[in-house]
């Protein structure tokens, strides 16, 4: 698609403008990561999902508080508390206990030198409570760059931009790569990186530049 086919895009570079600074800010802290926290960025996007992302953050705060991942913590509770509830919270305990124990191969696979593209093939594959879109937002929380995290803001805003025609009611893995393809030629033809994209698109829709 020709850069002509789209649709407010001076108004989006605009915003870009307006928030590069902080945009770039929050993209250099994904790559800053420590790895002894990729344990809680992977808990974290298993937390997400049909949750607010401030009550899974602050969820994840507690388990770091109590050392999760060295103390084998039944979590339930911290996930029912009110104050950071998440939904589902007896499945996405169950998720996060699956996660712990096998942890160490998750771990060294992340640590193999392998693509960011297969890396997230295989977490989709591996790890359940994980499709693409999950294991994109994580692989983008630990600074990994170019993988589309394809959440209900994304689509929006790739719909209002003309950058695809129609949302999709269910993403298959062939779905979600071909808008992703699209979503990446949309950038290169802006001369705005995919990934400074997807955090103008939530900052656009939220107010703020989340993880």
């Amino acid at each position: 698609m020709k850069p002509r086919a789209y649709k407010n895009v001076d108004i989006l570079r605009v915003a870009f403008g307006e928030r590069k600074t902080a945009i770039r800010k929050r993209l250099a802290e994904f790559k800053a990561v420590s790895a002894n926290d990729y344990f809680y960025e992977l808990v974290y996007c298993l937390l997400t999902p049909q949750s607010s992302a401030i009550n899974a953050g602050r969820a994840v705060d507690a388990m770091k508080r109590v050392d999760v991942l060295n103390s084998g913590v039944d979590v339930t509770g911290i996930l029912f508390n009110k104050q950071h509830y998440i939904r589902f919270h007896n499945t996405k305990a169950q998720r996060v206990a699956e996660v712990r124990s096998s942890y160490p191969t998750i771990f060294a696979r992340l640590m193999n030198g392998s693509t960011s593209v297969e890396l997230r093939a295989w977490l989709a594959n591996n790890v359940k409570g994980l499709g693409y879109k999950e294991a994109s937002h994580f692989l983008r929380n630990i600074g990994h760059r170019d993988l589309a995290i394809l959440d209900r803001h994304i689509l929006k805003n790739l719909l209002k931009h003309r950058v695809i025609h129609s949302i999709p009611r269910s993403l298959t893995e062939n779905r979600y790569l071909t808008i992703e393809k699209k979503f990446q030629q949309f950038a290169d033809d802006i001369a705005i990186t995919l990934d400074e994209l997807d955090l103008l698109f939530w900052s656009t829709e939220t107010g703020e530049i989340l993880k």
